[in-house]
């Protein structure tokens, strides 16, 4: 799990290193579209921004996790399914809505040459390639773990084997019945522990990928607001952009409530969702006279983490989310639980399609 951790890091130090220098380098070859621009009003917006969806944020994402506190919200109820059909509702709409038409509209803008962009679909391809690579990423590091838990457990029963055959021979057959008896309800209770081991480290997984999803496009927008001069631009995304990371941020709750991570991780992840917009304000504030978005390494730059973010966001709200949960056998056996799940998800699709309108 560790090696995880250091790889979601590790990407996130090379997408905020990659795109600072590339972007500051940029070179325009589009005019600027006409705007009314106001670099001190518009500072006070991006400050108003800044705190607004950092609160947003971490209050979506403290949401779910009040289960550990209100017994109603533990992931054992009901409700907590529909919260989480709700989140991914929200994280489907981000991606095909809000992130991938994003990608469209950087990798086809005519700032670009034609050849090679107007030559092939990258948005999509590089999309499904990610969502392919997703995949794999869980398989692999699924099946890595359960073999490491397996090794562990195996090696854990041989043991208690060892300390069964001594004390046969130093004890009498009634004794030897009782061993005996305690051994097998031992390898038992192995194999449950396993079962449930799996299933945890497959929701940590979960939760640590799609993090590193909504990260990615987490940063790009904060700096994509930072960057902005123009009062009239801004304001809208404001309130737009607080919905949007608070929302997320119950999506992403929700998947990190099941994984049942300590708590110094759980802090910290929760900070890192927090934190990753209003830094890429900061960071767009920081670069605001130097930056061009209309430049073509920006657009090229921009659009290739959107898709690969879109990607990421559509398999995991699909694949580990829905499908998860829509196929749990305590959802196939309760129409009403089905019925509210179905209702929550339309609602946080709607929702989260309705933003599009001002972001």
């Amino acid at each position: 799990m560790e090696s995880i951790k250091n790889i979601k890091v590790f990407a996130f130090s090379i997408l905020v290193f990659l795109i600072i220098p590339t972007l500051i380098a940029a070179e325009c070859t589009c005019d600027e579209e006409d705007e009314d621009r106001n670099k001190s009003e518009a500072l006070r917006y991006k400050i108003s921004a800044l705190i607004s969806i950092m609160v947003a944020g971490a209050i979506g994402v403290c949401i779910p996790l009040l289960g550990k506190l209100i017994p109603a919200l533990s992931p054992e109820k009901d409700i907590f399914f529909v919260i989480k059909t709700f989140a991914a509702g929200v994280i489907l709409s981000t991606a095909f809505i809000h992130v991938l038409p994003d990608a469209f509209e950087n990798l086809t803008s005519p700032c670009l040459k034609e050849h090679p962009w107007g030559d092939f679909p990258f948005t999509g391809f590089v999309a499904m390639c990610t969502a392919m690579g997703t995949l794999m990423v869980e398989t692999y590091a699924t099946s890595y773990f359960q073999n490491q838990n397996s090794k562990k457990t195996a090696t854990q029963i041989k043991n208690h084997e060892s300390c069964s055959d001594v004390e046969k021979h130093a004890g009498h057959e009634g004794h030897v019945h009782v061993h005996t008896h305690a051994s097998h309800g031992h390898a038992h209770g192995q194999v449950s522990s396993s079962d449930r081991s799996s299933e945890l480290l497959r929701h940590r997984i979960i939760s640590q990928v799609l993090e590193l999803g909504i990260v990615v496009h987490s940063v790009i927008i904060g700096i994509s607001l930072g960057t902005s001069e123009s009062p009239k631009t801004i304001k809208p995304l404001v309130a737009a952009l607080t919905f949007h990371q608070f929302f997320e941020g119950m999506g992403l709750g929700s998947c990190i409530t099941q994984a049942n991570f300590k708590n110094l991780s759980i802090t910290v992840m929760g900070l890192f969702f927090a934190l990753t917009t209003p830094i890429g304000i900061g960071i767009g504030i920081g670069i605001s006279s130097v930056y061009d978005e209309n430049s073509p390494t920006a657009l090229i730059v921009e659009g290739i983490f959107n898709a690969a973010s879109a990607g990421i966001l559509i398999y995991m709200a699909l694949v580990d989310l829905l499908a998860a949960d829509f196929m749990n056998p305590r959802m196939q056996k309760s129409g009403s639980l089905r019925l509210g799940c179905n209702v929550s998800l339309l609602l946080g699709a709607g929702a989260m399609s309705l933003i599009a309108k001002w972001a």
